[in-house]
């Protein structure tokens, strides 16, 4: 039997840390405005795990709560001291919590297997050939 993989995110300080233990149920990409401005990026990057696979938390966090393009409400964790978002949380995904892949800091992390909120992505973006949603696809995790 094989042990699930350990992966440790962590904020830019290493304040914060959550662990998880097993793969992600998906990892995607999202465009939507909001996700630009957190990162200050051109996209965010999540990994959604079943909340069973959070095997540990360290560290204080702040959290920010917004309403999503979506209409969900969410809750953004991070950092108190950095401002790193590491994890956040999605009113309609009860038993999910979302990681920030770049948190990982892994570049052998799975990829992406999709992207959503493309009508507001840059267009001289190149991204995989994955597919591509203009909004919230109608399954947002897969069972």
């Amino acid at each position: 039997m094989t042990t699930p993989v350990e992966r440790e995110a962590a904020c830019s300080c290493g304040q914060l840390r959550i662990r998880t233990s097993g793969e992600p149920r998906i990892v995607s990409s999202c465009h939507c405005l909001a996700c630009q401005r957190r990162t200050g990026s051109l996209f965010g990057a999540s990994a959604f795990f079943p909340r069973g696979q959070i095997v540990a938390r360290k560290g204080a966090h702040s959290t920010f709560r917004r309403q999503g393009d979506s209409g969900a409400q969410l809750a953004f964790h991070f950092c108190p001291d950095c401002g790193s978002t590491v994890f956040w949380e999605n009113e309609r995904l009860p038993d999910i919590v979302s990681v920030a892949v770049g948190a990982f800091a892994d570049p052998h992390f799975p990829p992406p297997v999709r992207t959503v909120w493309t009508t507001t992505k840059h267009g001289w973006l190149a991204f995989p050939d994955i597919p591509h949603h203009p909004e919230n696809p109608g399954t947002l995790v897969p069972r």
